[in-house]
């Protein structure tokens, strides 16, 4: 039988030994976070090289003037955009390009309004499909090169460009695009994609500036130094050859831009950048809208990672020289779901936090301080990190964004926000069936219409 001494000195034995079993624990834990994060900075780290060097290289050459004029067919697949796609087709028919080396395509994709009547009324030759089978842009694109090359055959074309309904394009565009290619070497381009209507809301607004970020942080500095840039989504230009080889285009995934990028990385083609050639492009300003988007966003990069990874890490170990190594390694990081090792630790510390509740007072107490310290530590450093990004962003593109200079400055600190929603939206793209939902656009006087009511 114990007396009072002796079971006074087991009871702070047991808690010692308790104690040191959870420090145990947490050192083990906070030695495996230190390795994911460290990873993280060394395989992404080569993003923050790219940003330093754009802001090096701010100030971007002029394009060298060329005589050589190329011949373009410009594809628009649109789905019931009747209320905008007229300004798209009056911005694209008032480009200074010779009109005569250009045609404008819009392929009316299952369309049950006028948007087929409204484009022929400005200036483009419509194919009307109708097809409740193979859906999405990816097959409206493919059946509208066919349709072109029945007309016209291979090799009328030197290229095409991709627009999306709801755009609007500089007046140089495709001028700025002709001195690009003339210079060779590339079998795609992608261009500026910039805002119109940056200034709706912090969700429009960051949107856009993480647009803004990929053309100028990214893909101009993997143009620079010969490295692979990435098209996305809209405004980008792809060769008559890589369309032949191709048999038209077949990418059919949630994200067929992405899908484009890292095919044509693993056939050897090229992907150029052109930062003078701008479009204007509207972004989604309700979170319903956005949370779709990007919710098939994140599905369609699932699904490249099943069909690619492997083959992006064998062809980075066989591929032959240093810039084409750098473009297949930033390929794969871009596809990579590197989101997915964030939320896991996340979880993992809720879990013991969770777990926590059930052990004795003192080592709960531990336990807890600890994850609430890590998780703290992991959205503050996010959303530091965030801050800085979107600053740079928007200092370095500040005389291109449209928008109030309070607006610029405002929807800086909102940014991280719209990053960090995309941490639900990754757990839910595992396990939703996702497909393609239209979102609505607006035209310019509807979003002018828009911002003055918030101004309000």
């Amino acid at each position: 039988m114990l007396d009072g001494k002796n079971c006074w000195g087991k009871l702070i034995g047991d808690v010692r030994k308790e104690r040191g079993i959870g420090m145990a624990f947490l050192n083990m834990f906070n030695l495996f976070a230190a390795v994911i994060f460290t990873a993280l900075i060394i395989v992404y780290g080569y993003q923050m090289i790219y940003v330093l060097i754009s802001m090096i290289h701010r100030k971007v050459k002029p394009l060298p003037d060329t005589d050589q004029k190329n011949r373009f067919a410009i594809m628009i697949s649109a789905r019931n955009e009747e209320g905008v796609i007229f300004e798209l087709l009056d911005s694209l028919n008032n480009m200074h390009y010779p009109r005569n080396l250009f045609d404008i395509y819009v392929i009316a994709d299952n369309c049950t309004d006028e948007t087929a009547e409204v484009s022929r009324k400005h200036g483009a030759i419509v194919v009307e499909r109708f097809n409740n089978v193979k859906k999405g842009k990816g097959y409206a694109l493919h059946d509208l090169y066919h349709e072109i090359i029945s007309h016209k055959g291979h090799d009328y074309y030197d290229a095409y460009v991709v627009f999306d309904a709801d755009n609007l394009v500089d007046p140089d565009f495709l001028m700025e695009v002709n001195k690009k290619w003339a210079t060779g070497g590339y079998d795609a381009l992608t261009t500026y994609r910039n805002s119109k209507n940056f200034s709706t809301n912090w969700l429009s607004a960051a949107y856009s500036i993480w647009f803004m970020h990929e053309a100028r942080h990214l893909n101009y500095v993997r143009d620079m130094i010969g490295a692979q840039c990435m098209i996305s989504g809209t405004g980008f230009v792809v060769s008559e050859h890589v369309m032949k080889n191709n048999n038209g285009w077949p990418f059919y995934f949630l994200t067929e831009d992405i899908q484009f990028s890292v095919d044509s990385t693993l056939q050897g083609y090229r992907i150029g950048y052109v930062d003078s050639a701008i479009l204007y492009d509207e972004q989604p300003s309700t979170m319903k809208q956005s949370w779709n988007q990007r919710l098939r966003w994140a599905k369609g990069f699932y699904q490249i990672d099943l069909k690619y990874l492997g083959t992006l890490a064998k062809e980075l170990f066989t591929v032959q020289g240093i810039r084409r190594k750098i473009g297949v390694y930033d390929v794969m990081m871009t596809c990579l779901p590197c989101t997915l090792l964030t939320v896991g630790l996340a979880g993992m510390a809720l879990f013991v936090l969770a777990g926590s509740l059930y052990m004795p007072y003192y080592v709960r107490l531990l336990f807890q301080q600890e994850m609430i310290s890590l998780l703290c530590n992991m959205l503050l450093g996010t959303w530091q990190t965030m801050v800085i990004l979107a600053s740079l962003t928007v200092a370095s593109e500040w005389d291109r964004i449209p928008a109030a200079n309070r607006d610029k400055l405002k929807y800086i600190w909102i940014f991280p926000m719209y990053m960090l929603t995309y941490i639900p939206i990754t757990i839910q793209a595992l396990f939703t069936k996702v497909t393609g939902k239209p979102i609505q656009h607006y035209s310019t006087s509807q979003l002018a219409a828009q911002r003055k009511t918030l101004n309000y």
